[in-house]
């Protein structure tokens, strides 16, 4: 290759604009029929798996998307899309993995914490299932990527987590319906 074209490849890669990702402060509302609770994107912590559940939820992808497994006040895990489809619950849990990589952080898994959910198979199998931590869970650190924190709603977290279940498995649909928002700026501080 000549100089000359490499120099104007090279010049081409500095002005080329970055690919935009999700605004620094997108935070996600998760409504189901037990209220609403909010999570807050963790860009700066997992950037690929924050802009793929922007991507999703901007989709509608997780609209009608259920909350498949349940483990009583330790985790509530949902966003397959498999799960919008009840005739499909034999293969809740299977569906809409292995499409990321991971991104792990030294972040804490503690209540409240978003984190990726993949394949048992291999860590780099993230995709669109997601789990919130009910409890403290310090023996998952260094396993899935976190990429949220819930800022508000935890007791409906908890409402969720005391849905009945047969093992893992909720007796009844817990429905979610997912939209993004930029949150409110605090209001002005009084002189």
């Amino acid at each position: 290759m000549n100089s000359a074209f490499a120099l104007l490849l090279a010049l081409l890669a500095i002005q080329a604009p970055a690919a935009p990702g999700p605004p620094e402060k997108t935070e996600a509302v998760v409504e189901t029929e037990h209220g609403s609770f909010v999570i807050r994107l963790l860009p700066d912590v997992a950037p690929n798996h924050v802009a793929h559940f922007v991507k999703t939820a901007g989709a509608g992808g997780y609209d009608r998307t259920t909350f498949h497994r349940i483990i009583t006040r330790g985790i509530i895990q949902g966003g397959d899309p498999l799960s919008k489809d009840p005739k499909q619950s034999a293969r809740y849990g299977t569906g809409g993995l292995g499409l990321l990589k991971a991104e792990f952080s030294d972040r804490p898994f503690t209540r409240g914490t978003v984190a990726a959910a993949r394949k048992p198979s291999g860590k780099d199998t993230g995709g669109s299932q997601f789990f919130v931590v009910v409890t403290d869970q310090p023996s998952l650190l260094g396993q899935y990527t976190i990429f949220g924190e819930v800022v508000s709603g935890m007791d409906v977290v908890d409402k969720i987590s005391d849905t009945p279940v047969d093992g893992d498995k909720p007796r009844s649909r817990v429905d979610m319906k997912v939209r993004l928002r930029q949150p409110e700026p605090p209001p002005p501080v009084a002189p």
